[in-house]
Order: structure tokens, then sequence, then C-alpha cells
């Protein structure tokens, strides 16, 4: 089998919320991703998506996208995509680095190799554990009695785990931890996610305020070595997200036991293939995971849920239903919510079917 033509669609994927806004004053209200589509001489047919947050939260940008596409594209045609590890290795010496850029296309491989096998991709990644598995749901940075009611609300619909967007002043998230530590019950987890946004000494105080809360502490700051020190001065469980960015960082991480969990965003990472090895490795050391990306649609949702779904139980920390989020629908058989868990598809590859009339014309196309 070879691949004979790559495309990409350009697709905004407005927010329910109206707005979304986490540490640093950033925020955002439309989401810009990209869908690809790779097409084989076999008439199979794989689909991918990649939604960057913004170009102020990773080093990834929605117009990169595109572009980085356009750079490797042309060379992929005739690759077999079947053979997920050769396509990915090919795809690492065209571009170095960029590793966003190469998601989608890992991401449709994989759909591709599922359709071939008769599989869902959740069982070729390593096998579905359990009947479903549980979600979070990301609270936007508001004022400690905005984000205690949307708790509230958000617990009615079946949720037990909140991400709280904190990263602002340090006196204000100490309110915002408070207020919503006031409306969980028992069972629920609350994650205090600062999205790099604390300098330490904010940090300190934040930790050293809400001790006596049973919280976990994500990302506090911009840096390995600062999220390290604050790691050792806090009882409270401890979350990486942002620097976790590759392997190596995985590797080191779990060396010098500088979380109890991790985020493992798959276009962070490069795609599925190179996510599943992540997890993996987390999971081998005993680390629990969140598995997410960094946004996106149906697709990316599809693609998310086969990854935690194959991720065994006791590991998943948490995973995300980014399509619940959004108000523009861009694929049939995308997996939904359904009181706080989620299940992936038991159709083979990622059992998705994208909404070409939603889609659109390609903004790139190549072969």
């Amino acid at each position: 089998m070879k691949i004979t033509r790559i495309s990409a669609y350009q697709i905004d994927l407005p927010l329910v919320e109206g707005n979304y806004a986490w540490s640093e004053g950033k925020s955002v209200t439309t989401f810009d991703s990209t869908v690809v589509r790779v097409e084989t001489d076999a008439g199979v047919v794989g689909h991918g998506e990649v939604c960057p947050l913004g170009p102020v939260y990773l080093p990834a940008y929605a117009k990169g996208v595109r572009t980085g596409l356009q750079e490797i594209g042309p060379q992929l045609l005739g690759v077999d995509p079947t053979q997920l590890g050769p396509l990915n290795r090919r795809m690492d010496y065209l571009l170095k680095g960029h590793p966003y850029v190469k998601s989608a296309i890992d991401i449709a491989c994989w759909d591709i190799l599922g359709q071939v096998a008769g599989l869902p991709v959740c069982e070729l990644l390593g096998g579905r554990h359990g009947e479903d598995y549980v979600l979070y749901r990301a609270i936007s940075q508001q004022s400690p009695e905005q984000m205690a009611a949307k708790v509230a609300g958000y617990r009615e619909e079946g949720y037990r785990r909140f991400q709280l967007k904190v990263g602002g002043q340090a006196s204000d998230d100490i309110a915002r931890i408070r207020a919503v530590a006031e409306v969980l019950e028992p069972g629920d987890k609350l994650i205090a996610d600062a999205n790099t946004g604390w300098l330490p000494h904010d940090a300190l105080r934040v930790v050293n305020a809400v001790r006596d809360v049973d919280v976990y502490i994500e990302q506090p700051c911009a840096t390995y070595e600062e999220c390290r020190v604050i790691r050792e001065k806090t009882p409270l469980p401890f979350v990486l997200d942002e620097v976790i960015d590759g392997h190596d960082m995985l590797v080191r991480c779990i060396s010098e036991r500088a979380a109890d969990a991790v985020n493992i965003k798959i276009s962070k990472f490069g795609g599925l293939t190179k996510a599943k090895l992540a997890r993996d490795l987390a999971v081998s050391q005993g680390l629990v995971v969140t598995i997410e990306d960094s946004w996106g649609g149906d697709i990316v949702t599809a693609a998310i849920s086969h990854l935690a779904h194959s991720t065994p139980t006791e590991h998943l920390f948490t995973s995300t239903d980014f399509n619940s989020y959004v108000t523009t629908s861009i694929a049939e058989g995308a997996p939904q919510r359904v009181h706080g868990r989620m299940q992936a598809s038991q159709q083979p590859g990622l059992g998705i079917s994208p909404r070409m009339d939603v889609l659109g014309e390609p903004v790139v196309s190549i072969g």
C-alpha cells in the first residue's frame, strides 16, 4: 500500500462557552484546527487532526501545521502508511522538530492501519481496558464564585474530575481553589493547573496556603527546574504537563521523581506512535497519565479516546472530550461523553467519518 495524496482542511471551532481563559491573561474564542486526509492506492483513506492552542501556549501554531505539511508531504507520497515506524523516521528525517506538524499524518495512518486490520485503533495500541474511562472538565479562569458555580454545574452533568485554570495572582488563585473545593463531593478530584503561570515565589505562596486542601498541583512554573523546587516544598500530589515535551524529558522526570502524574498531549509528541511510547514508559514506572492533546474537535477527540481506552484503568488519571467544548461537529461517529465518561469506537480505525460538507475545500493538496 502506498500514500497517493495528502490533503489538509482548515476549520474554525468556536467555543460553546464563548471564551476559554487560562494563565497570564491568555484566552481564545475560536480554535483554528487542521484536518489531514491521507489517501492510498488501495482506496483506504485515513484522517487526522491537529489544533494548537494558539501561538502563545506551546511552540506550535495553526498556520505552521499547514506550512509544515507542504514541506514534508510531497516526500511522503509512495510511503506505506501502515508501516508506522519507518513513516515516523522518515518524517523526522525530512523535518527536524515540529512534532505537531507530523501528528495528524501519524493519526491518519493509524486510522488506515486499523481499517486494514479490521480493528479499532485502541486494540492496536495495547487493547481495550474496561468498558469506558473517566473525563475531566477544564474550568476557564474566572472569579472564584463563577468557577465554583461552573464546577457544580458540570458535576451535575456527571464529571468527577475538574481542572481548574489558575496561574493568575496568587491571592486570587488561593481563593479559586478554596471556593471550588467547597462544592466538591467525596470521590471528586481537583487539579489546580497554573499552565506555567506562576513565578516560584507565588507558587510557593499558593501551595503553602492550600496544603490542607485535597488538590493536585499542575505545572506551576515555566521551567522544569522551577517546578522541581515547588515539588520539593509541597506534600500535595504533583502533575507535569508543558515541560514533558518529549521522551527525554519524560525519562528525566521519572528518574528524578519530579511528578506523580504526567499529561501526554498527542501532538506534542508527534502523533499516536510516540505518544503511545511515552504512555507505556510512564505506566511502566508507576505514574498515572492524563491522555489528551492541545485542543481539537471530533477527530482529535477520537484519537485521544483510543489512546486513553488502551491505557490500564488504574494508570489513567483522566482524559478529555474536546468535541463537547466546541460548537462545530466535523465528523460522524466521534465518541461522545456519557455522564462524565467516554469510550473509544468499536469500529475499525478511528471509527469516524469526516463531514466533508463542513470541511469544505482543501487548503493544502499534495499528490
